[in-house]
């Protein structure tokens, strides 16, 4: 199995990393297409650094970007599969660099928008130890078995046209029968994509996650 890698960025601090963010990309992009959440989250973790990884398949539809699993068949079943495949490239790079962090799942969240949200909300359900939160962005969760109640953040546009906006109301569902804490954010007029209240979101879930104080003045994205 081939590893995976992508850009990287912080501690903007310059200081050892006390926390650990793993951002995964959408399908038929790249790290770089997320990496550019960094630095807006940096400003307000700055202890933090944080990785998005090219997922590990060169992206069936064409063009340079990748793909975590195929969506040629969108059977729930092969869905489910895909994400199984796709969790253990997560887990090896999370591994790695937990250990040469020297940090712990309890400072480890995933951010995860599309296809991206459905590998990270497997790996954050299934791996030994909880991570400290997992925010997915326009996604649908595949999980059925959960092994891990990480607390999860779910954001979704209420226009998206990829992925149903009912799929954040399914997946919450699961979740919360499952015993998993779990909050979820419509985004009014919102296609399939980030807007700026959604990472607000999300920052103040980590913040909360990472029991990190920040100023209500800096949390505006």
């Amino acid at each position: 199995m081939a590893k995976i890698s992508g850009p990287e960025f912080g501690p903007l601090s310059g200081n050892a990393p006390k926390q650990l963010v793993i951002i995964l990309h959408g399908y038929g992009a790249d790290g770089e297409n997320l990496i550019d959440l960094a630095p807006a989250l940096a400003s307000l973790f700055p202890d933090a650094h944080f990785i998005a990884p090219n997922a590990p398949h060169r992206c069936e539809a064409g063009g340079m970007g990748y793909q975590w699993f195929s969506l040629m068949n969108r059977a729930p079943e092969v869905m489910l599969a895909g994400v199984e495949s796709a969790t253990p490239y997560v887990n090896e790079l999370l591994d790695e660099k937990l250990a040469a962090l020297k940090l712990t799942e309890a400072q480890t969240a995933i951010i995860g928008f599309s296809q991206g949200t459905m590998t990270g909300l497997h790996v954050a359900l299934t791996r030994a130890q909880p991570l400290a939160g997992m925010v997915g962005f326009s996604g649908a969760m595949m999980t059925q078995h959960i092994t891990s109640k990480t607390p999860t953040c779910l954001i979704h546009g209420q226009m998206d046209d990829v992925v149903p906006f009912a799929s954040m109301g399914i997946a919450e569902a699961a979740l919360k029968a499952a015993g998993v804490s779990v909050e979820t954010h419509a985004r009014p007029y919102l296609p399939h994509s980030i807007d700026n209240e959604g990472l607000s979101i999300a920052a103040r879930f980590l913040a909360k996650q990472f029991s990190i104080e920040i100023p209500a003045q800096k949390m505006a994205m």
